[in-house]
């Protein structure tokens, strides 16, 4: 979507995105047993902002409510996918592992739901 946006704000937008993204792999890769367990868990607010928007298909000449859309239903299904994992998964260490990438993506999620407020409905 980078190579495809001609918004420019968009364009920085889903570079941030890039580098939060490459931010966990690089987290993982780095992880070993010991450092799962080491891991801090917190509860992160979910606004449910996105609960209520309809999937939208990228288009490159999306404006940037779109764009936040598009944004908050990637996260919000992300935070499903790994709530779901998390059902199935016995083993303690990969559970918390799981419940790590829930609350990263989660935050992600309310980064973008709080500038959605902020931003796009607060002018509303």
């Amino acid at each position: 979507m980078i190579k495809l946006t001609k918004n420019p704000n968009v364009k920085a937008m889903f570079e941030e995105f890039e580098a939060e993204e490459e931010g966990h792999k690089a987290i993982i890769d780095k992880l070993s047993k010991n450092k799962v367990t080491d891991l801090q868990l917190q509860n992160v607010t979910d606004l449910k902002i996105s609960d209520y928007l309809i999937d939208m298909t990228f288009r490159p000449d999306m404006d940037y409510q779109d764009i936040l859309i598009i944004a908050m239903k990637r996260e919000e299904k992300a935070v499903k996918m790994y709530t779901d994992m998390l059902a199935r998964i016995k083993d303690s260490d990969a559970q918390k592992l799981i419940q790590f990438l829930i609350q990263e993506e989660s935050k992600h999620k309310l980064g973008l739901e709080t500038e959605y407020d902020e931003n796009v409905l607060a002018e509303n």
